[in-house]
């Protein structure tokens, strides 16, 4: 795979806490992510896939969280989420029309894998999270059909592209090249050492609003191409993983600092932006097998700090990874976005 130049690779640090070995959200042990990509002449787009662990997940539940910090987004799979507070299929993303689609051939993936695994599938919650890639894409056409979705899962793997690939193929970010970012952290607690990834398709933001480590960018981004002042409007999914033990409260909670990253990015998630994040931890697994009563780890509540600083961290750098890893693409009726490499010494 051709090694991409990431944000750290122009010499920009976020945060003090130290990183995986991969810096993406696949250090958390078992987690692959996949892609594929449509690139046509009036279709850029496409679906990327996570993979949470390597067995059969509907079986092997895990303790997941949900929560949205601004609501104007189409996510199938939350209500059940919030309810029981696990997670039982894998994760795809998607442009906005394609998410019917896409939850059609993640049942099929799901049930095809518990037929092989003999278990017993009638009901299933898969998630579907969605961006608007419509600046680039041609998103009436609903391009992304099954065989694109096992084509990604075929390709999953632990050190995948970011950028301009798979559901980020059409998603623009602060009004530049936005798309599929990744990073991680590792922290310790009690002489153990635990890993948090995050992974965001990013698709928010104003070009004016933007901040890089404490500098003002976006403002003399804007200067130089004589924007005139756009609407904060997008959204942004950020997938959080970890193998920390956590409840689904806590996850919750880790979930909210997702929004610390943006912030300091200089969002302001505005009405029309549709912010939602999805954590799991893959330390307490729910076997469909386990006794009645389940004994189970978690965080003492006043060592949390730490996860969510991984957390904030992680988001900040994901979403600087999806735009700097960005190649140019030129959309539908010759649409095109200007690329941050282009802006970073």
């Amino acid at each position: 795979m051709k090694k991409q130049k990431r944000i750290r690779d122009y010499g920009i640090i976020i945060g003090d806490l130290p990183t995986g070995n991969l810096n993406k959200i696949t250090d958390v042990k078992g987690i692959k992510v996949g892609h594929c990509t449509i690139d046509t002449n009036e279709n850029k787009t496409g679906i990327t896939v996570i993979l949470p662990m390597e067995d059969n997940i509907f079986k092997n539940k895990l303790v997941a969280a949900s929560y949205v910090l601004n609501g104007f987004g189409k996510t199938m799979g939350l209500v059940q989420i919030e309810e029981l507070g696990t997670l039982e299929s894998i994760i795809a993303l998607t442009n906005t029309l394609n998410v019917g689609l896409v939850h059609d051939a993640v049942v099929d993936y799901m049930i095809e894998q518990c037929k092989n695994d003999n278990i017993k599938l009638e009901s299933i919650n898969p998630i579907v999270c969605e961006c608007n890639d419509s600046y680039l894409n041609n998103i009436q056409m609903r391009a992304v059909g099954k065989k694109h979705v096992y084509k990604a899962i075929e390709d999953a793997s632990t050190d995948f592209l970011e950028g301009d690939v798979g559901a980020g193929k059409g998603m623009r970010c602060h009004y530049l090249k936005g798309g599929i970012g990744s990073a991680s952290r590792v922290i310790t607690i009690d002489n153990h050492t635990y890993t948090v990834g995050v992974l965001v398709l990013s698709n928010h933001g104003r070009l004016e609003d933007l901040i890089i480590d404490g500098n003002k960018i976006g403002r003399k981004i804007s200067e130089r191409l004589n924007n005139e002042s756009l609407v904060d409007k997008g959204s942004i999914i950020s997938i959080i993983a970890t193998d920390l033990p956590l409840s689904s409260r806590q996850l919750k909670r880790v979930c909210k600092r997702a929004g610390v990253g943006l912030a300091r990015l200089g969002s302001f998630i505005g009405h029309g932006s549709g912010e939602v994040m999805i954590a799991f931890s893959t330390r307490n697994i729910l076997k469909d097998d386990d006794p009645d009563i389940v004994n189970v780890k978690i965080l003492k509540e006043d060592k949390i700090d730490i996860v969510f600083r991984a957390v904030a961290e992680c988001e900040e750098e994901a979403v600087l990874n999806s735009m700097i890893t960005c190649g140019k693409v030129i959309g539908r009726n010759n649409n095109t976005l200007e690329i941050l490499s282009s802006y970073i010494e």
